[in-house]
């Protein structure tokens, strides 16, 4: 998401917050999630952001249930991003994998019937994926077996398959390969960026210097290493921070 709101607002300036302290949140109790949502949100406010773009299906799962924090800024939901392009698409049968978290909501269900009320949706718990994305394995034996067992619960034919969780897509090539061409693979990040585009424009911006603060609640160097591998290298007006948002309750 990051790089294709980038690559269309080049001179806009961006704060990207990874919260690799507490992940993997597939695993993390609703309260818990509440808690870090009001924590990054507050942290990402504080930085003058003017909206905040959701990357986490899980936190937007939370969200659904709880509802968002007041900060005084725009949140884009990125779940409605994701049922709106079920709905655009024309499936009927749809396939979802996600975290356990957001499965267990059953946000995703219920916004892409709110959507499309004809659409049947199976959600599938996936929690292997995340760690292995988180180091580095998004290729080989390893992830090919990682997303055989996350399809291996959709039973009948699917139309699509909504790639709920932003660690995910990075693995699409596998996702290619067990599904075949027919199956229709939807990214709600890349939904996402366009929203997040429309809505800088819409405001005039793209007007910054282009740079991107990178901000993490974990190591920076690991954070550094994970982000030239997904991202590339840093651009020359952009930046590591750590940022000390911690959890309460362990």
């Amino acid at each position: 998401m990051l790089r294709r709101v980038r690559a269309l607002l080049p001179r806009e300036d961006l704060v990207f917050l990874a919260d690799r302290a507490h992940v993997p949140y597939g695993d993390r109790t609703p309260g818990d999630l509440a808690e870090l949502l009001e924590q990054n949100a507050a942290y990402l406010a504080s930085c003058g952001v003017d909206a905040i773009v959701m990357g986490c299906n899980t936190t937007c799962a939370v969200a659904a249930g709880r509802g968002w924090p007041e900060i005084g800024r725009p949140i884009l939901d990125l779940i409605a991003a994701a049922a709106d392009a079920v709905a655009a698409s024309g499936a009927t049968q749809v396939g979802v994998v996600a975290t356990t978290a957001t499965i267990r909501s059953g946000a995703y269900g219920r916004a892409i019937r709110a959507r499309a009320p004809r659409v049947r949706v199976r959600e599938v718990a996936a929690p292997r994926l995340v760690p292995l994305v988180e180091a580095g394995t998004l290729d080989g034996p390893l992830a090919r077996a990682a997303v055989a067992q996350a399809l291996a619960p959709f039973e009948e034919p699917l139309d699509a398959l909504v790639l709920a969780c932003t660690h995910y897509p990075l693995l699409d090539a596998e996702f290619a390969a067990l599904l075949g061409p027919s199956v229709e693979r939807i990214d709600p990040a890349a939904v996402q960026a366009e929203r997040a585009v429309a809505f800088a424009r819409a405001r005039g911006g793209d007007g910054g210097t282009g740079r991107t603060r990178y901000v993490t609640t974990g190591d920076v160097e690991s954070f550094r290493t994970a982000l030239t591998a997904i991202v590339g290298p840093l651009g020359p007006h952009d930046d590591l921070a750590y940022a000390p948002v911690s959890l309460a309750r362990r």
